[in-house]
C-alpha cells in the first residue's frame, strides 16, 4: 500500500501539537524540557519564554530552582549547540552524541592545540583540576599551563571540554545571568557515573524521542536536529515499528503510530516563540514552520535567531523584550497585516510574556508594527 500523502498544513499542526503549541500543557517545567527532548540554550533567556509560551503555569524561578537542584542542566547537546535538558536525559543523551561531539571538535577548530599532547593524559588532567569545583574556561586553561606551557591555555580548556562530559554550572545560564560560564565534571555534578559512549538501543530511544517531539521527520530532517549520521540506516531498521508517509515532494517521512496528527484545518492559536526555538531548527525542510522567503528576516548571517510570532501554526513576525528603566517594551513587527483577531490575540499575548518576563517594572507597553509599513 502506497504511503499517505501529508501536506504542509498537516505536518505544522502535527508539529504544534507535539510541542503544546496548540494547547498549553499543565506539565511540569521538568517535564516539558523532557518531552521537547532538551530546550537550546545559546543564551540564558530563551529557555524560560520556551516554557512559558507552552505551559499552563509558569514562573522564572521554577526553572531557576531546577537548574540550581541540578534536575535540569545546561550543557553542549544536539548539533554542537547548549541546551538545557533533565539531568536523566543528559545521563541517557549525551553519550549517544559524545562520540560524534568529540570527532567533529578534534577534526576541526582544535586540530592545531593537538600537537604533542595526549588526550587520555589531557583528559586526567581537566578532571584533576575540576576535582576541587567548578571552574571558568580561563581559570581551567590557567590550570593547565604548568603541564602544557607551549601550549595555548584557551584551546587547552576547549580540548578538554570536547574530551569530559562538562556541564554548566548556576549563576551562568540561569535567568537575565552575564556571568560567564563555569564547569564541573558531569558525573560529579550529577552524582552518578555517566558513560562516554552508548549502545545501538540507547541511539535508537533518542531517535524516536525526536520523533515523538517532531515528527513526521525524514531521515535528513532527523539527521539535522541531531548531528548524527546513519540516521537513514537507522529509521529503516526501526522501519517495521514506525508508521511511514510521504511529503508533498515524495520524501519519506516517519513517525509514532499512535502520535497526535491533527487535522489540518485545526485552530491554532498565535504564540510567540523564543530566539532559538527548537521548533525553527529541528528539520532540513523548515517549510511546515515558515516560508523559504522569510529565512533572512529569521536567520541572521552570523548565526542568530530570532524570536518568532506564529499566527495560524506559521512564522509571521520577530519581537525583541526591551527593558529600559521602569519600562519593558515588547516590540512586534508582523510580515504582514494580521486580521483584527489575530491582533488582539498578538496584544494579549505579548501582555502576558511581560508580566512573566519582566515583573519588577511598573510601565508594560506592547508595540504593533508592520515591516515597511
Amino acid at each position: 500500500m502506497r504511503p499517505e500523502r501529508l501536506d504542509t498544513r498537516t505536518l505544522n499542526r502535527a508539529l504544534l501539537a507535539r510541542q503544546s503549541l496548540l494547547e498549553r500543557s499543565a506539565a511540569s517545567p521538568l517535564a516539558m524540557i523532557e518531552q521537547l527532548v532538551g530546550l537550546q540554550a545559546q543564551a540564558p533567556n530563551p529557555p524560560y519564554l520556551g516554557l512559558w509560551t507552552r505551559l499552563r503555569e509558569f514562573a522564572l524561578d521554577d526553572l531557576t530552582q531546577a537548574m540550581r537542584a541540578r534536575r535540569v542542566v545546561r550543557a553542549t547537546m544536539m548539533r554542537g549547540t547548549l541546551h538545557l535538558v533533565s539531568a536523566d536525559d543528559y545521563r541517557a543523551l549525551r553519550p549517544v552524541l559524545q562520540p560524534v561531539l568529540q570527532r567533529l571538535s578534534l577534526q576541526t577548530a582544535h586540530a592545531k592545540a593537538l600537537r604533542g599532547l595526549e588526550l587520555d593524559e589531557l583528559r586526567e588532567a581537566g578532571i584533576d583540576a575540576l576535582r576541587a569545583g567548578p571552574l571558568s574556561a580561563t581559570a581551567l586553561g590557567e590550570a593547565l599551563r604548568a603541564r602544557w606551557p607551549s601550549h595555548d591555555t584557551a584551546e587547552l580548556a576547549k580540548l578538554v571540554r570536547s574530551v569530559e562530559l562538562l556541564v554548566h554550572v548556576p549563576p551562568a545560564g540561569v535567568w537575565d545571568s552575564h556571568q560567564a560560564a563555569t564547569f564541573a565534571v558531569a558525573h560529579a555534578w550529577l552524582g552518578t557515573p555517566i558513560a562516554q559512549a552508548a549502545d545501538e538501543d540507547a541511539a535508537d530511544a533518542m531517535l524516536l524521542r525526536y520523533l515523538a517531539a517532531f515528527g513526521p521527520a525524514s531521515a535528513r530532517d532527523a539527521s539535522a536536529w541531531s548531528g548524527l549520521t546513519g540516521t537513514r540506516e537507522r529509521l529503516q531498521r526501526l522501519r517495521p515499528r514506525l508508521r511511514v508517509f510521504l511529503d508533498e515532494t515524495g520524501i519519506e517521512l516517519f513517525d509514532l503510530p499512535d502520535a497526535p496528527r491533527p487535522a489540518p484545518d485545526t485552530v491554532a492559536p498565535v504564540r510567540l516563540l523564543p530566539e532559538f526555538d527548537n521548533v525553527l531548527l529541528a528539520h532540513r525542510d523548515r517549510s511546515r514552520i515558515f516560508d523559504e522567503n522569510l529565512r533572512a528576516a529569521i536567520f541572521s548571517r552570523n548565526g542568530l535567531v530570532a524570536a518568532t510570532v506564529l499566527i495560524d501554526g506559521f512564522v509571521a513576525g520577530v519581537w525583541k523584550l526591551q527593558r529600559e528603566g521602569d519600562t519593558a517594551t515588547l516590540m512586534v513587527e508582523t510580515f504582514k497585516r494580521p486580521r483584527a483577531a489575530d491582533r488582539t490575540a498578538l496584544q494579549h499575548e505579548a501582555e502576558c510574556c511581560l508580566r512573566v518576563a519582566a515583573p519588577g517594572y511598573s510601565r508594560h507597553e506592547v508595540r504593533l508594527s508592520v515591516l515597511g509599513a
